[in-house]
């Protein structure tokens, strides 16, 4: 019953938000099919039965531009992120390359909150390269589920955690591009997503 609550939430119009994930099945998005899967309502992402020997994306079909962003997460462990405003590469491997909202478990190293650029200056787009996570410590539910937003509009950028920003900066590498789920390469990870919704601001192409 409150998977169907939640899946009538979601794709309810409303405010301007969009729906990316209609809950049943991969829809408008494109991966490695050994990888992704739909289970429980949820987006789940693992690499303990096939392994990546490099970052991986879910993507979705449509690019945006100016957005408001939110999604619910889960990271069991390792690296893993939302792109937004980047690019799709062609050939094997679902590449992608731009900005996202980091999230990792790694210790004092780990990633919530930050802000960061995929096959580009990585956690220098950051004023230190910690920024985020120094401000998400304390709002990190580990291993269970968390609210990451973004906000694009022009040349600034904000993410958030739980409700509190944790970075706000501007950057004008980009302007629009494609939503993107990453699984990191490296030790058997697991992501899920759930509830992500766009909701565009002053268009998307």
């Amino acid at each position: 019953m409150i998977r169907l609550l939640i899946l009538a939430w979601l794709l309810a119009p409303g405010d301007g938000w969009v729906a990316l994930f209609n809950g049943k099945d991969l829809k408008g998005w494109s991966g490695d099919p050994r990888l992704w899967k739909v289970e429980n309502g949820v987006i789940a992402g693992s690499t303990d039965q096939q392994s990546t020997e490099q970052n991986t994306f879910l993507i979705y079909e449509k690019p945006f531009a100016d957005l408001h962003l939110k999604a619910e997460v889960r990271l069991r462990n390792g690296n893993s992120g939302i792109q937004f405003r980047s690019k799709a590469h062609d050939g094997p491997g679902w590449i992608v390359s731009g900005y996202q909202a980091d999230f990792s478990e790694d210790g004092d190293r780990s990633a919530w909150g930050n802000f960061y650029e995929e096959r580009g200056r990585g956690r220098n787009v950051m004023k230190n390269t910690d920024e985020g996570w120094q401000k998400s410590k304390s709002l990190v539910r580990h291993q269970d589920w968390n609210t990451v937003e973004v906000m694009a509009e022009g040349n600034r950028i904000r993410v958030f955690l739980n409700g509190t920003m944790t970075i706000d900066t501007t950057d004008d590498q980009a302007r629009d591009g494609v939503i993107a789920i990453q699984l990191h390469r490296g030790v058997p990870m697991q992501v899920e997503v759930r509830s992500l919704m766009v909701k565009p601001l002053g268009g998307s192409r």
